[in-house]
Parts: structure tokens; C-alpha cells; sequence
């Protein structure tokens, strides 16, 4: 097993930190969190490796929930889960396809993000808008409104805030991957 050095223990801590931050503002906006927690799950999955990319976005929905409280999540607490496979999905797709796809190399990175994405938004608007929302008897009660603003939420809307994120990361992967790789060795 490879060693972590104190140098990617406090990158991986400063891209924490960042996201949750950025979450504060949810409640301003999903277009100003979703894509910058995405940005910061892709940028550490490339940067420090998958298994970091997976553990951020596995703690993002949890610290989400705890900044913002999110009334649906409180109805329908399987949306945390599906939201951090959600986001796995991305990181996973990113990095398979960037590091294992055998493809021109410049076009890797771009089309690994872009099917991360819509793997995601395709897997969250199955699972949670296809499923949790309409198959739950706590979301019942709302009104027709809420509940089909809950739907685009977790299907269109991450659609587009993960493109947006991607879009982020390839521009500062462009401009500082060497260096941010550096971090982690």
C-alpha cells in the first residue's frame, strides 16, 4: 500500500473544507454548490486518487444535510445514500476513463467527466426522482409543486451542476494539474 504523506492529508483536508463551505450556500443556490462540489470531487479524485474522491463524496451529502437540513432528506433520509453513489458514479467514471481508457489522452479527461455526469444525473434521477419521490409515503403530503420541483432537483438540475463542475475542473486541470499532482506525490 502506498504511503500518504502529510501533504495529501492536508489537501484532501483544504478540498473538505472547501465543500463544506460552499455548501452554506445552498440555500442561495444550487447552481453555486452543486457545481462547486462537484468541481472539488473530481479535482481530488484526479488529483489524490479515487479512494479520496469517494470518501469526500460520501461525507459531501452528510455535511449537506447537516448545514442545510434539507426537509425532503428528512422525509426520505435513502436520498442521502443515493446521492453519495451518485456522486461515486462521477468519480469513478472520471477516473476510469481518464487513467484506463486507452483513447487520445486529450479527449480522456473531458469525455470521462462529461459520462460521469451523466451516469450520475442519469442514476440519481432514476433512483431518487423515479423512485424514492413517487414511491414514498412521506412525500405524499406535499404539494404537486414541491414535489416535482424535488424531481428536477435530483435529475436535471445535477445534470447541469455537474457539467458546470466539470467544465471548472477541466479548465483548472488544464491550468494546474501538474502542480496539484505534485501535491500528492
Amino acid at each position: 500500500m502506498k504511503k500518504i504523506t502529510t501533504k495529501q492529508i492536508v489537501t484532501a483536508g483544504i478540498l473538505l473544507g472547501l465543500m463544506v463551505v460552499s455548501q452554506i450556500f445552498k440555500n442561495i443556490s444550487v447552481f453555486i454548490t452543486g457545481p462547486i462540489v462537484n468541481t472539488i470531487l473530481i479535482i481530488a479524485t484526479l488529483t489524490l486518487g479515487l479512494w479520496v474522491g469517494i470518501i469526500l463524496s460520501i461525507i459531501a451529502p452528510v455535511t449537506s444535510f447537516l448545514i442545510t437540513g434539507a426537509p425532503i432528506m428528512k422525509m426520505v433520509p435513502l436520498i442521502i445514500p443515493a446521492i453519495m453513489i451518485g456522486n461515486i458514479i462521477l468519480c469513478v467514471a472520471t477516473y476510469t476513463i481518464y487513467k484506463r481508457v486507452k483513447i487520445n489522452h486529450a479527449l480522456s479527461l473531458p469525455i470521462g467527466m462529461v459520462t460521469g455526469c451523466v451516469l450520475k444525473a442519469a442514476f440519481m434521477g432514476g433512483v431518487i426522482s423515479n423512485c424514492l419521490l413517487v414511491y414514498t409515503k412521506a412525500v405524499q403530503n406535499l404539494k404537486p409543486e414541491a414535489l416535482a420541483a424535488a424531481k428536477v432537483t435530483f435529475s436535471g438540475t445535477q445534470l447541469i451542476t455537474a457539467l458546470i463542475g466539470s467544465a471548472i475542473a477541466y479548465v483548472i486541470w488544464l491550468s494546474a494539474g501538474k502542480y496539484l499532482k505534485s501535491l500528492s506525490e
